[in-house]
């Protein structure tokens, strides 16, 4: 397997730059899946409570024999357990569904602006990674007036945002004020959940590298740097979706795409989501 990038984080961790999401994976389903990824190759497994499948997760990680410390697991907190000691109570019950010890990275899932809460909950994940339970901690669907409250409210920066984002949907002002405060971007929905896939542009770049529109996706996510989670459930796609490592986008490529940009978001607006 060709060697895979990594991302070094504020807090010195290292995140491999590829990892493999399992949004909306039924639960049933999530073990095979999961144990294929990781056989595949991947070592970076995102799931979340929301998801209802981190028991599969566990299961998959248990089942596959790979040494612990070598896959990187990410979970992120329900939206109904914020607040200091709901949240502390909730990573306790993802380590229990998980059976692991720590998480690698947990996150708060949405800022839930509302209920004006984001940053007590932040103070437990802080206590959280003081107390081992998880490796580092970030935050997802952060808005920059969202992080701009954490950031002087609080002693951690966030180590990522992990934030909808695709070539229609760039987040350039959000991913400055990550680079200004050294916060990872992370995609999710990296393929406008398939909607680019049939986009003119990207077919035309990949037949020259005799590549899917997908890993060409894919690419363009690694080129600037960001994080990437995608989702499959096949397992053509699954292996495909790694083998992105052995060709690179020109500067041309990397213009075209960039020129795809629409501010068209896909999924809910994080001011919505309360």
């Amino acid at each position: 397997m060709t060697s895979q990038p990594a991302v070094t984080l504020n807090d010195s961790n290292v995140i491999p730059q590829l990892g493999f999401g399992v949004f909306k994976i039924p639960p049933e389903d999530t073990q095979q899946v999961v144990l294929a990824a990781l056989k595949a190759g991947y070592r970076h497994i995102d799931t979340a409570q929301m998801y209802g499948n981190e028991a599969g997760v566990g299961a998959a990680i248990r089942a596959a024999g790979i040494p612990r410390d070598e896959i990187y697991v990410t979970t992120k907190l329900n939206n109904d357990m914020h607040g200091y000691d709901t949240a502390r109570w909730a990573v306790e019950g993802s380590l229990q569904r998980l059976k692991l010890s720590y998480v690698d990275l947990f996150l708060i899932h949405w800022p839930m602006p509302r209920h004006n809460d984001y940053v007590e909950t932040w103070t437990a994940l802080e206590s959280v990674k003081g107390d081992g339970l998880a490796t580092s901690i970030g935050v997802s669907n952060f808005q920059p007036a969202h992080l701009t409250r954490l950031l002087a409210e609080s002693q951690t920066v966030p180590v990522v945002n992990q934030v909808e984002l695709h070539p229609n949907f760039q987040q350039a002002e959000l991913r400055a004020m990550h680079r200004e405060h050294d916060i990872a971007t992370e995609a999710w929905s990296p393929l406008a959940r398939g909607a680019l896939l049939d986009e003119p542009a990207i077919a035309a770049i990949g037949d020259e590298y005799f590549k899917s529109p997908a890993q060409v996706l894919l690419r363009w996510h690694l080129q600037l740097g960001n994080i990437v989670i995608p989702k499959s459930v096949t397992p053509e796609r699954i292996v495909a979706n790694l083998r992105i490592f052995d060709f690179e986008l020109s500067d041309e490529d990397m213009a075209t795409i960039n020129g795809l940009e629409t501010g068209t978001r896909i999924g809910p607006h994080p001011n919505d989501m309360n």
